[in-house]
């Protein structure tokens, strides 16, 4: 499996959820195929969405388009930091 962890800040998130929603048929067309949306604990505004791709080509492609550039400032992204991650290992107890 392949995954992508992105951090950043958000002026709102309100304003940045109802953006992330409302893309949610792009990503699953562009190749997502499960997402989380998790904060930082001691600040709210650090968002990080953790998220399962058919490829990270296809995660690359999508985060890096003009659209995505675009949506990201619409939605009041700040900083965003991509990682892209290939599953080795998992478990669970």
């Amino acid at each position: 499996m392949q995954h992508v962890l992105i951090i950043h800040e958000v002026a709102s998130y309100p304003a940045w959820k109802k953006i992330f929603d409302g893309a949610a048929n792009i990503r699953q067309a562009a190749g997502e195929r499960s997402w989380q949306v998790l904060r930082y604990e001691n600040d709210p505004q650090k968002i990080v969405h953790f998220s399962v791709w058919t490829s990270i080509a296809a995660a690359r492609a999508f985060f890096e388009s003009p659209e995505l550039v675009q949506i990201r400032k619409d939605a009041g992204v700040r900083a965003p930091e991509f990682i892209y991650l290939e599953q080795i290992e998992a478990g669970s107890f």
